[in-house]
């Protein structure tokens, strides 16, 4: 059973933002400093990754471990609700399979891609080293 109001929930969801989360601006801000210049959010490429480095032909997903289903087992942030689970499941599932889907098209179009995970932003030095060898 939710414990919020349908009038709550919509507002509670309203809020949940599609980009420039705090994961992808922290991406944006490591890639920038390290003078790698890039393009936001192509539509005409699959997916419309977060960043694209078109002279590189390279791209990076930031992807959020609930919205995404992280399958590490380890990370704390991909857990299932606890409600709805007739709805969540598959409209998650889907997410999943849609990521994948993308995943190809890019690959088959000849891009590399980088997906870094929402719990994989914790460590910036990490990050950065991950972000620098892939745009090397």
């Amino acid at each position: 059973m939710d414990t919020l109001t349908p009038e709550q929930r919509s507002e509670r969801m309203s809020r949940v933002r599609g980009r420039d989360t705090k994961p992808e601006l922290l991406v944006r801000r490591l890639s920038h400093a390290m003078g790698y210049r890039y393009r936001l959010h192509r539509r005409d490429l699959p997916g419309a990754p977060d960043l694209v480095f078109p002279s590189r032909k390279k791209v990076i997903f930031v992807h959020g471990c609930f919205w995404h289903r992280h399958q590490d087992p380890a990370c704390p942030l991909a857990r299932l609700p606890k409600s709805k689970l007739d709805f969540w499941g598959p409209k998650l599932e889907t997410n999943r399979k849609r990521d994948e889907r993308n995943l190809a098209l890019l690959a088959e179009l000849g891009w590399d891609v980088l997906v870094i995970w929402e719990c994989q932003t914790k460590n910036r030095e990490e990050l950065q080293a991950r972000i620098g060898e892939f745009l090397r």
